[in-house]
Parts: structure tokens; sequence; C-alpha cells
């Protein structure tokens, strides 16, 4: 990469500190190059198409070689990616891409490490292995592709479905209350969180280069649109007609504004919350996606369509802390300075050892 220093916390400090360590590729490459020789087979229509175009295209930006990028998926439908991208790949275990990953990236820091993985693999089974890859500041890059439903399995419903959503496994209605991934990974500490769409190919190439800068755990959220068991989920997010008065689009010093004419825009509540206000009025916020303190980032999150009538897409939150993946390399520099090249049965048995004869 040649990014080098941002005005972020820490901007002092160069950004991309392990990606650095990646192999520039041989020359310059496109689109074609990170097409693999699959072929792409997902329902007609989906949503997972318009991604997989944008991340093909975006992937010749990072100047690295192919061989060293790597994709890991879960299980689903969005988990095929690996199939279809000339990088390598690995389509893993329900749930557990993020903890594979991990290992990945803390022993290989010269590869770029992403995720790819569906609203059903990371926040049901794999939820734990997300929100620690999170709070830990792995240094990956995962991409949740939000149907909010099960796809591959049929059409039941998952953990971001809304309640009373009527499925094959819930014929009455859902009676589970749904997760706000974004929420919930602000939660969790992540250093960087980013929504966005999948039909909108100019946005989400701008996130995901702002998640492929950033020096640790990124996630991003992409509304992803399953014509076949949840069709229309975003629709008014998607319609030319509704999606500017019912989209705020963050950016990062600007007022909170929105609407076809941008007369809306996001001011603080009397109790604390965020509520939607005129663009003219006093007291208009400013997003700060670089505040180390994430309060206003997690209130902008609770904002959603059906309680405030706007929802935002965008980078929530971009703060530089050290990632897990370089003080952890940077421990094991001080230890074998401390103990040479060190010993593993030493270490295994510490100083407090008896023998039994």
């Amino acid at each position: 990469m040649t990014i080098t220093t941002n005005g972020k916390v820490g901007g002092d400090r160069v950004t991309n500190r392990l990606l650095d360590l990646v192999p520039a590729a041989p020359g310059k490459q496109t689109r074609k190059d990170f097409a693999s020789d699959q072929e792409v087979r997902w329902c007609p229509g989906c949503g997972d198409y318009a991604i997989l175009s944008t991340v093909q295209g975006f992937l010749p930006e990072l100047g690295v070689a192919r061989e060293n990028i790597v994709f890991i998926s879960g299980i689903g439908c969005s988990s095929r990616f690996p199939y279809y991208l000339q990088t390598y790949g690995m389509h893993s275990i329900h749930g557990r891409a993020p903890a594979i990953a991990t290992g990945l990236a803390t022993s290989r820091p010269d590869l770029s490490v992403w995720v790819i993985t569906g609203d059903g693999d990371s926040l049901s089974i794999g939820g734990n292995h997300l929100l620690h890859a999170l709070r830990r500041n792995v240094n990956i890059k995962i991409l949740m592709f939000n149907n909010r439903i099960y796809g591959l399995t049929k059409g039941q419903y998952s953990p971001t479905s809304e309640i009373g959503k009527i499925t094959k496994s819930t014929p009455h209605g859902s009676l589970d209350r749904p997760y706000n991934p974004t929420s919930l990974t602000l939660g969790a500490e992540a250093t960087f969180v980013a929504r966005s769409i999948d039909s909108d190919r100019q946005h989400l190439t701008s996130v995901l280069r702002a998640a492929a800068e950033h020096p640790g755990a990124a996630f991003v959220e992409i509304f992803q649109n399953c014509n076949i068991f949840n069709d229309g989920a975003f629709e008014t997010m998607k319609d030319r007609d509704t999606r500017d008065d019912v989209t705020l689009r963050l950016e990062h010093g600007q007022p909170l504004a929105f609407g076809a004419d941008g007369s809306k825009a996001i001011r603080r509540g009397a109790d604390g919350g965020l509520e939607v206000g005129a663009a003219g009025d006093a007291g208009v916020l400013i997003h700060d996606a670089h505040a180390v303190d994430p309060s206003q980032q997690f209130a902008l999150s609770r904002l959603t369509g059906d309680t405030h009538g706007v929802t935002p897409i965008g980078v929530f939150r971009d703060v530089d802390v050290p990632s897990y993946d370089e003080e952890l390399n940077a421990q094991i520099n001080r230890a074998k300075q401390r103990q040479g090249d060190g010993n593993l049965m030493s270490l295994v048995a510490g100083k407090e050892t008896w023998t039994i004869s």
C-alpha cells in the first residue's frame, strides 16, 4: 500500500503499518486479473453479483499481488465468494471464518486478509468469533452481507430478520428481536465500522477503500437483496424516487443532513438521543468518524427507517489503535531479545517444576 499517514487519532503514526509489509503487485492489475474461471452460481438477480463485481473492480486499487491476498468465508450464499476471485482463499467452517482469519493474519502479516460472511453465518453460530476478532483489532477486513434471511438453507428467518417475519421456520411470525449489526460491532469496540448497499457501486467502493486503508479490524455491513426469499428488503433505499429521503450518507466533518433537497438533518433530542429536524435548525450535528468516544457513532447506528424514517450508510467509526497483530509480533520480538530464539520446552516447563522418580 502507498497510504502513509492521516488525520485520525494516532495519525502521526503510519496507518497501514501491517499492510505496508504486503509485497506490491509486479505491474498494473485489472478487474479481469481477479476474476476466476469458476462459473458464478447464485440465483439470477441476487445482490451478491453486484458485490462481487465491485470487489473485483476494487482489488486492483490495493496494488497488492494476487498471491498476497486471501479471502476466507464461512458457510452460506455469500461464502461462495472465494471461488470467484483469482486470489488465495478458503471456504471454511460455519461461523468460524474470523477465527481462521485471525490465525492467518497474525502469523502472516505480509498478507492482506479479508473475510466474507452473511448475517446468519456471522451473527448466529459465529457471533462470538466476530466480536472477539473486532475487540482484539486483528488486521482483517470483514464484509458481512446482510439480506435479513437465511438464503442457502432456503428462507428461514435470520438474526437480522424483523419481528413478525413469516418464513418456513416461523409460519406465525418470528418472535426474536433482531440484531443491529452496526450497533453490535460498535459495542464491541471495533475500530472501523461502516455500512453500504449492494447496488451503489460508487459508495461501496469508497467504503471498501476506507476499510483497506484502516490499520486493524474493519467491519463493513452490506445491505444485500435476496430476490428469492426476501425480495425488496431495502427497496426504499434503492428506489431513485425515495432513496435520498430515507438515506443519510455519512461524511466525516460534514453536517448530518439528508433529503432530496437537503432540508432534513440530525440533531440531539431532549432525551439525549438523536432525532430528525430541519437542516436550518440550531444544533445540527457534525459527523466525527474519528472520535475516540463512540457515543455519537453508536447513536447514529440506532437510526433506522422503522424508528426515524432514515438509515445511515458510510463510515461510522474509523480510529487508529495498535492492531493485535502489531502488538503480538512486538511482544514476540521483545521475548526473543530477552531470551534469544527461545526454547519451547523451557517455556512449557517454566521455573516451578518437579521431577518424580
